[in-house]
């Protein structure tokens, strides 16, 4: 929500309503936890916007267009795909934590709160997810005059209430209007989502009041959903309706879609976005799960603050930006773009830069292969003996289309299964670097020997420490070192690992290191290679696996990129 630029434009309030869409935090339920479910069967629905150039998913009112330059191709030049993504933190699905709209504690500024300190970066995993009261106010769409929005008054509250039950500590409120379902299209029919209302051409979205929200919020409900691109009603409300929740701590999800596939109660609600520092609201992408089982085990985990994160934090400082093979090869460094200073509570709005590729992210099939029609001549003559080698010994290394919207959300969550690797580690002869310690399926065999089969929609997450250990502001340890030879890199599975996996019906395959192809170019070509042809997806860039316990779901959730060759997102695990 762009508080600030609507302030500007809309009245002179200090941070009113920003742009678009979505995101959440949930919050703890009460309730057994069941059994887990089938493990191929997760109901897992997308409530995100698609994030894309022809689409209304940036604010139009003087904040920064989202852009995406294709920088690296595969051909020539390059053995992946990859994107440059200039992204603001009110794009698409967003969400909003309590310092968009309240100063530091101790700063002696107006809304000054122990909540003013809770950034994104700050915010505690179990936060983001909980149990979906979804509240159909759908009567209220379009009833309004141009410029202003339908409110959203105690009494639907209330009535929702008497019908179902009372609300309570750690419920997720979805406030389902139909609002973004009907508007947000491609432009220049998508000017209907933000732009026609703010000229006042049409009535604005539903949105709560700033008694409807101080009631919803000091309940205990610590998130509270829109499927409109502000949790702010026009014209003049915005502001007064952020401070009425966020003063509680509660955290907002603007901009979601799809609320009403929903029941009222009974599903799990997940909303998180990259972990960027300093984040005074975020991208994002939510998401719901609507097997019975799997989702009261997610709940009772989330009550119980059974939730840790896996996603490490985002600033301009630490080794973020792949540094290449060779000089030349480095990817697009991490930038922090200061766009807005909101002066009265001393909180900065930012837009960032980087690979889509870099801090916690989706390996999507087309970041290894090319696109179908590829004439693999158009490769550096290196990799073309590569690839004669790879399918002679593999068979064809196939094509895709398959970028980042287009990857399942079931495809990068389910029951993980955490492969300790780390003996691995220092078991490379010096002479012989750079080169990574290469996971075998012997030591696969030996796992599930021990803790069972691996079944097909699991997660397999390789542990070894590497960015535990190495992550630190401006260290050449995490990738510059062991891609140059100084030390060794960090341990990766094979092409014969990957292809063990997907025999097992593995679709997802999630490394603690910076990539799964570790720092041998050949070896790392063929293991992505080998990934894409079999349309299996990887997570890299992981943190904190150790201590995982055997019963625990894996959520992993890239940004509703159109055409990404990446997909930046957050992890977290549930037990």
């Amino acid at each position: 929500m762009r508080a600030q630029f609507e302030t500007s434009r809309l009245k002179n309030l200090v941070a009113i309503v920003f742009p678009l869409s979505i995101l959440m935090i949930g919050y703890m339920n009460f309730g057994t936890a069941a059994e887990p479910a089938d493990q191929t069967d997760s109901s897992i629905v997308d409530l995100s916007l698609m994030v894309g150039t022809d689409y209304p998913c940036t604010w139009p009112q003087g904040a920064p267009y989202f852009q995406m330059n294709h920088y690296k191709r595969i051909g020539p030049g390059s053995t992946y795909n990859s994107d440059v993504l200039t992204i603001d933190q009110n794009t698409g699905t967003q969400i909003d934590f309590p310092p968009h709209s309240l100063s530091r504690p101790g700063s002696n500024r107006p809304n000054a709160s122990p909540y003013g300190s809770h950034f994104g970066d700050k915010i505690k995993a179990w936060q983001f997810g909980g149990e979906a009261c979804v509240i159909d106010i759908r009567q209220l769409l379009d009833k309004a005059p141009n410029g202003f929005s339908p409110l959203v008054r105690v009494e639907h509250i209330k009535a929702w209430e008497k019908k179902h039950r009372e609300l309570g500590k750690g419920d997720v409120v979805l406030l389902s209007s139909g609002y973004s379902d009907k508007y947000y299209m491609r432009l220049p029919e998508g000017r209907a989502f933000i732009a026609d209302p703010l000229e006042r051409k049409r009535t604005a979205w539903p949105d709560p009041d700033p008694g409807c929200m101080e009631y919803i919020a000091q309940k205990g409900v610590h998130h509270i959903v829109v499927d409109s691109p502000s949790m702010g009603p026009m014209p003049n409300l915005a502001e007064p309706v952020h401070i009425a929740g966020l003063k509680y701590g509660a955290i907002f999800t603007e901009g979601a879609t799809g609320l009403g596939q929903l029941p009222a109660t009974g599903t799990f609600y997940w909303c998180s976005g990259p972990r960027h520092t300093m984040a005074p609201c975020g991208e994002a992408r939510a998401l719901a799960v609507t097997n019975p089982q799997l989702a009261n085990f997610l709940i009772a985990a989330t009550r119980k603050k059974q939730v840790a994160e896996l996603t490490v934090v985002a600033t301009a400082n630490l080794p973020l930006m792949w540094p290449g093979h060779r000089i030349g090869e480095h990817r697009q460094a991490y930038y922090v773009v200061d766009v807005y200073h909101a002066d009265l509570i001393d909180v900065k709005f930012h837009t960032r830069i980087f690979d889509s590729n870099s801090t916690t992210h989706l390996v999507p099939p087309t970041f290894a292969l090319p696109a179908p029609g590829f004439d693999n001549n158009s490769y550096a003559p290196e990799v073309r003996v590569w690839l004669a080698e790879y399918e002679k010994k593999y068979g064809p290394r196939g094509t895709s289309n398959m970028t980042t919207e287009k990857v399942p959300l079931s495809h990068t969550c389910g029951w993980a299964r955490v492969i300790d690797v780390s003996g691995l580690v220092g078991t490379t002869d010096h002479a012989s670097w750079p080169a990574s310690p290469e996971i075998t399926t012997a030591q696969i065999q030996n796992y599930e020997k021990q803790h069972g089969e691996l079944k097909t929609g699991q997660i397999v997450l390789f542990h070894s420490g590497h960015v535990d250990q190495t992550y630190r502001p401006k260290s050449d340890a995490c990738m510059v070192d062991p891609l140059a030879g100084k030390s060794e890199g960090w341990p990766a599975p094979g092409p014969e690992v990957i292809m063990y996996l997907k025999k097992r019906g593995i679709r997802c395959v999630a490394t603690d290191a910076p990539s799964l192809g570790g720092v041998d170019a050949k070896r790392a070509m063929f293991t992505y290679w080998a990934l894409g042809s079999l349309e299996m997806v990887g997570v890299e860039f992981l943190t904190n696996l150790n201590d995982i316990p055997e019963k625990a779901y894996f959520i992993f959730a890239p940004i509703k990129i159109q055409g990404c060759h990446g997909g930046p997102g957050r992890a977290m695990i549930y037990y």
